[in-house]
């Protein structure tokens, strides 16, 4: 078994992008957040034989730099990821968060039918392996603060002013938004 990986460059600084051999997408990375091992580490551990690849890769590389050029919404690209049967309900839950919206950590528990597990569903999310395609960026704190991201608080708040929505709307948290452009 092997997988295939690329790196594009993005306003978010490097992403590794990591696809399996159908070309399904299974991991996207925020190479500047990494302070541990990096996801091609782990997939060595694991004894999978990891190539460099754009031909496996091109179609979410394509539909990253449309999402990043405000051309996108919504991704067409087909997925692997991999969790417990618990974080791909999350994950799928997080899908149908439109663009530019966000949701709170119950809110999402609440659609899951389970309205008392938002702590499980911020495990969940923060093990997100597919992030902006699964898009955990648009998940918020109760109160509506910008809390819990992989790839940083900064890319969480660009991410969301990209999809034009700035956040809460008051002169503090949009000059911060607006310091990271």
């Amino acid at each position: 078994m092997a997988s295939y990986t690329s790196t594009i460059d993005s306003p978010c600084g490097p992403l590794l992008i990591v696809a399996n051999a159908d070309g399904e997408l299974t991991h996207i990375e925020f190479l500047k957040a990494v302070t541990g091992s990096t996801v091609v580490d782990r997939l060595k551990a694991d004894d999978i034989e990891v190539l460099h690849d754009t031909g496996h890769t091109g179609e979410i590389e394509s539909e990253l730099k449309e999402y990043f050029a405000g051309e996108r919404m919504e991704f067409q690209v087909k997925l692997a990821a991999e969790g417990s049967p618990f974080q791909l309900q999350v994950w799928e839950e997080l899908k149908l968060i439109p663009y530019g919206e966000t949701r709170n950590y119950g809110e999402i528990a609440k659609a899951l039918g389970q309205p008392g597990a938002s702590r499980a569903v911020g495990a969940a999310n923060g093990a997100n392996p597919i992030p902006i395609v699964i898009p955990c960026h648009r998940v918020v704190g109760a109160d509506g603060t910008l809390v819990g991201f992989g790839g940083g608080l900064k890319n969480k708040a660009l991410l969301l002013a990209m999809e034009r929505r700035y956040w809460p709307n008051d002169d503090d948290d949009e000059q911060m938004l607006l310091n990271f452009e």
